[in-house]
């Protein structure tokens, strides 16, 4: 019986953290962890990691790239999202905000890499070069990849100065290997 209660317990622990809620109303506020364009004259690069929306969110995360050129008013975000192939477009999409750091729907993003000044200035065309050369711009597929993984992963071994590694949950990074 003792048992049997230990696994209703965790069986309703497991359900109570899996969001429910919906995509529509999830927070998109950044998360106050990029530098403020309008206060920061060097370039920008930096990479997001947030855990996925639902209940992927327990084994995966998602990733982004952001960067900011020299005297840039605004961060230019790259990032694949699944959801636009269903609608006939591109999974690959790209625009300009001055909130890189924004919530991926509900999840508080972390920074993955950060670089500025004139290192990262030098990199932002090989990025950029990288980003309108990925394969798979137009496919995604939650497992082995394509995905939000392999894109920031492929953009890595294009541009392997960067120096990104990609954490252990970012789910689909390896298919960039293929």
């Amino acid at each position: 019986m003792h048992k049997h209660f230990l696994l209703i317990i965790l069986l309703l622990f497991l359900v109570s953290g899996c969001s429910s809620g919906d995509w529509r109303t999830a927070s998109r506020e950044p998360a106050g962890i990029a530098p403020a364009p309008s206060q920061t004259p060097q370039a920008v690069i930096e990479v997001y990691a947030a855990d996925a929306f639902s209940w992927k969110g327990w084994f995966a995360v998602h990733t982004w790239i952001a960067t900011k050129a020299p005297d840039a008013q605004e961060y230019t975000v790259y990032e694949v999202v699944g959801w636009r192939t269903d609608r006939g477009l591109p999974a690959l999409k790209s625009y300009r905000t001055t909130t890189p750091d924004r919530f991926w729907y509900g999840a508080k993003p972390e920074k993955i890499l950060s670089l500025s000044g004139d290192k990262a200035a030098s990199l932002i065309p090989d990025i950029e070069q990288a980003v309108n050369a990925y394969p798979w711009a137009d496919e995604y597929q939650v497992f082995p990849g394509p995905n939000s993984n392999t894109f920031p992963a492929w953009v890595a071994r294009q541009v392997p100065e960067l120096g990104l590694e990609m954490p252990f949950r970012a789910i689909g990074s390896g298919y960039a290997d293929n």
